[in-house]
């Protein structure tokens, strides 16, 4: 069974998936301030509620951003404890990627990047960029952004991310290749900028894309 998180948003999910990456169950929720509070509570309640327990895990997987710093270090730690407690591989898949794959028909995934900056992947880009919130009423067909976001930006008819279950899906395909996943030691979120009070000179790794 792989356990995957996405918390990249103020929307959350989990999901459990058989090792070919079949949906067994999968739980979604808003939370703007409390995902370091519910992330764990909402697993376990979903590992009860379809009756696996957590030694089964065969796998984790985390959504790796970009997208909300404290979501995405809060859903890291909890995969890197889980994935360190029992012995099992970790695979950090792109947020981003995993948002327009669990949602065919949008045209773009979008999360926030600051006040007025958003994060954007088209489906027919190798990586997100970030925009100034006007770009986004330019981006034609529907989109996926997370509801706080699409409520202070105006982004009618957007679809909120479910990305847990596409996580689950593409960690599945990595470990049929590539059983021992991620080094735990070195993976870390997907930075487009540096979070507040981190410099490109700190010791901690900043990604440049």
């Amino acid at each position: 069974m792989i356990i995957a998180i996405d918390a990249a948003s103020t929307d959350l999910s989990v999901a459990l998936a058989e090792p070919d990456g079949t949906l067994i169950a999968e739980d979604a929720w808003s939370s703007a301030q409390r995902q370091s509070a519910e992330l764990l509570p909402r697993l376990l309640a979903l590992l009860s509620g379809a009756g696996r327990p957590l030694v089964t895990a065969t796998a984790l997987a985390v959504g790796t951003g970009p997208g909300s710093f404290t979501g995405l270090r809060v859903a890291m730690a909890l995969a890197k404890g889980l994935a360190i407690g029992l012995t099992r591989p970790a695979v950090g898949v792109p947020s981003l990627r995993a948002w327009l794959d669990a949602d065919p028909a949008a045209t773009a995934a979008v999360a926030r990047a600051g006040a007025r900056d958003a994060y954007v992947l088209m489906r027919e880009a190798d990586a997100p960029r970030i925009v100034d919130r006007d770009e986004l009423d330019a981006l034609a067909g529907p989109l996926i952004a997370p509801s706080e976001l699409a409520a202070a930006f105006g982004l009618e008819g957007s679809h909120s991310p479910r990305g847990a279950s596409a996580i689950a899906r593409h960690a599945a395909e990595r470990l049929a290749t590539e059983s021992a996943g991620d080094d735990v030691s070195t993976l870390e979120p997907i930075y487009l900028r540096a979070p507040r009070g981190v410099t490109a000179e700190s010791s901690e790794r900043v990604t440049w894309l």
